[in-house]
């Protein structure tokens, strides 16, 4: 009969090694990826809304806030019609973190799997 015994470190040591822990390296990394990658997908009259995420987002916090009067309603409502709007070869327009998305999702990820250390 053989005995085998496994120790391993406890979990939260683990998923800090890691940079996984709320606030830790790795979702630092994905909020600034997530504010990068959207940038051009942002609607633009005068940048406000563009800049606006920078005051009211804490970075590694798991929540990128566009912060204007009127964040919601570009978000939901844009209709793409700017010099560099969707329905004008652009990216600006409606729903900018879901295309983002769908753009860049494996981009973040790999980025964040690299810094984690996974492969």
């Amino acid at each position: 009969m053989i005995k085998l015994t496994f120790k391993t470190r406890p979990t939260n040591e683990i998923i800090a090694r890691h940079g996984l822990q709320q606030g830790g390296r790795i979702q630092k990394y994905i909020d600034s990826e997530v504010t990068r990658y959207c940038e051009p997908y942002v609607p633009m009259l005068n940048g406000i809304l563009k800049k606006s995420h920078k005051p009211a987002t804490i970075v590694g916090s798991g929540l990128v806030t566009y912060n204007t009067p009127y964040a919601r309603k570009q978000y939901y409502e844009n209709k793409g019609n700017g010099e560099e709007g969707r329905n004008n070869g652009g990216l600006r327009g409606r729903l900018w973190f879901e295309r983002m998305k769908a753009d860049h999702k494996k981009d973040i990820l790999k980025g964040a799997k690299e810094i984690a250390g996974i492969r």
